[in-house]
């Protein structure tokens, strides 16, 4: 008399028989996910400089009329996209596009497109945060030097900024790895659209969606753990040297002949 599988071993079964659909699902979310946050941080850096431009009193009724247009929109963008729901959003915007715009979005670009301009408006607050977060002194400092804000943008505050942000952006990627699973309500076949499917057909959803959460489990930890790296290589070293007089080092200090 044989008896009957074991849960694990019927879990290992449907994973042998359905790996195809799993990958394929979780290549699907990868790529949304980087695509999207990436798109999403230059988004959000760009919003990030138009919000922090300042304006003088010397400045033309023009350019403080445009910025506060600007500042307006942007606002009610950054507001709509964090204030509603994801899902709502790809209902929204997949079936709406098509009606208010005569655009037809390909399931895939639809996607894309949600995931990026959610992501951006989210990275806008954050990167305005890091703008702010810099010492005035830097902005007075440049200013006084000739540079516009473009400029000060680019070559001072940016390269900080984005020193900053670095983990609150992976944090955005890995909520990204996650909140794709909401668009499976427009048709993408991403991973949990995939399980979906696989525990239609064999109905064993508790062992399917398991399988699923390892998956996600997996790629969120691996993305976290890269992150950290990135962070890491960010910071430097510990120890290190300055060539000329004087060498530092984490518990002495060696003096050396200056060059003559």
């Amino acid at each position: 008399m044989s008896s009957e599988p074991s849960f694990f071993q019927i879990s290992y079964n449907i994973f042998l028989q359905y790996w195809p659909m799993f990958l394929k699902g979780t290549i699907v979310t990868l790529i949304l996910a980087i695509a999207g946050t990436l798109t999403g941080t230059v988004i959000g850096l760009l919003i990030g400089v138009v919000r922090t431009i300042p304006t003088h009193p010397h400045d033309s009724t023009f350019k403080k009329i445009l910025l506060k247009i600007l500042n307006i929109i942007l606002t009610i963008y950054i507001e709509v996209f964090r204030g509603t729901p994801m899902i709502v959003q790809s209902m929204v915007i997949f079936y709406g596009v098509p009606i208010l715009f005569g655009i037809k979005l390909g399931v895939f670009q639809a996607a894309y497109f949600i995931v990026s301009i959610n992501t951006g408006a989210y990275m806008s607050e954050i990167v305005r945060g890091g703008i702010l977060s810099i010492d005035k002194g830097q902005f007075e400092a440049s200013s006084s030097i000739g540079m516009s804000h473009f400029q000060t943008m680019v070559n001072v505050v940016m390269p900080q900024v984005i020193r900053n942000i670095l983990p609150a952006t992976g944090n955005e990627f890995v909520i990204n790895i996650k909140d794709t699973s909401v668009l499976n309500v427009i048709g993408v076949s991403e991973l949990f659209f995939a399980s979906k499917s696989i525990a239609g057909n064999n109905f064993k959803y508790f062992e399917v969606y398991l399988i699923t959460s390892i998956i996600y489990l997996i790629c969120t930890y691996s993305v976290t753990q890269l992150l950290r790296f990135a962070e890491r290589r960010i910071e430097g070293r510990d120890s290190y040297t300055i060539h000329g007089s004087t060498t530092l080092t984490d518990s002495k200090f060696e003096i050396r002949p200056g060059r003559s």
